[in-house]
């Protein structure tokens, strides 16, 4: 959680943001990822200062186990002093234990955020999904739970000016917009409507931006004049991995060759022909793309 610190900007962690939706289909498949097509409703955890702190906080956890799909999940919210937003005690359950930092006492509306992460913690735990290494797993827990349809809390908790800052999650801002991004494109949702923050609004836009970026890589026939004609200078001189660019080409052991690039959709990188205008179809999330190889 950044407090009146420096908040990082950019994107730091892309790969494994790109790894983690990679995840989510495989350890899901695409129709269970199909079922979180509608995202949480802003009235569904709404807070305000006038709603009991603990029973306030009980209805929002239980809506987040909902919208995860975890009926037979209770969660026990308390409060208190600590360094992080929030904290979870992962056990066999049903009951756990989500510690929440004791400045949410009086900024009630970004409980939702917190509790989006944390209970999104119990999800991967009982789906036996993890990352190597801390940081690693807290990006994977802030992407699949703005995949999932609850995120754009964490990213409408984001506030900036020039007195202070607030965020919560491990992904930088652009990241949380870039995921959010990667959903709407999937889903056709938009969730810049819901954003009370100006910051955040900001923050999907260039998420936005990016997304749009890895439909536009060759071999897709969406990739600009540029990448073409990086592309068509790389596949002259042959199998191998280029510098600077997602795909590689290899032979295909009957003397002509393969590129290999990413699906645009899950990341999943696809093995195609090099032989023209080639339709590709991904097994993973069954995004049909057009190619030029």
């Amino acid at each position: 959680m950044a407090d009146d610190g420096p908040v990082e900007h950019g994107y730091p962690h892309l790969d494994t943001v790109r790894d983690s939706i990679t995840a989510l289909y495989k350890r899901l498949s695409y129709d269970t990822v199909q079922t979180f097509a509608t995202s949480v409703a802003p009235v569904d955890v709404a807070f305000c200062d006038t709603d009991d702190l603990h029973l306030g906080a009980q209805r929002v956890a239980r809506e987040m186990v909902r919208h995860y799909r975890l009926p037979d999940a209770r969660l026990i919210v308390s409060f208190r002093e600590m360094k992080h937003a929030a904290n979870v005690e992962l056990t066999a359950g049903p009951e756990y234990f989500v510690e929440l930092n004791d400045r949410f006492r009086t900024h009630r509306r970004d409980i939702g955020a917190a509790l989006a992460h944390e209970v999104m913690h119990v999800y991967l735990h009982r789906l036996d999904l993890s990352f190597p290494g801390t940081r690693e797993n807290e990006i994977l827990t802030d992407t699949a739970a703005t995949y999932l349809g609850a995120g754009w809390l964490l990213l409408d908790a984001y506030r900036e000016d020039s007195a202070s800052s607030q965020k919560l999650g491990y992904l930088t801002p652009e990241e949380f917009g870039y995921v959010l991004a990667k959903r709407a494109l999937v889903f056709g949702e938009d969730p810049s409507v819901w954003f009370t923050s100006p910051q955040a609004y900001t923050a999907y836009v260039k998420g936005m931006e990016q997304a749009r970026r890895d439909e536009q890589q060759p071999p897709l026939t969406a990739a600009g004049w540029a990448g073409r004609r990086r592309y068509a200078h790389d596949r002259r001189h042959g199998p191998g991995v280029q510098k600077g660019v997602p795909y590689s080409f290899s032979p295909d052991g009957r003397g002509s060759l393969r590129v290999s690039f990413p699906c645009p959709t899950c990341h999943q990188r696809i093995r195609v022909p090099v032989r023209g205008r080639v339709r590709a179809r991904c097994s993973l999330c069954r995004t049909v793309l057009e190619c030029d190889t």
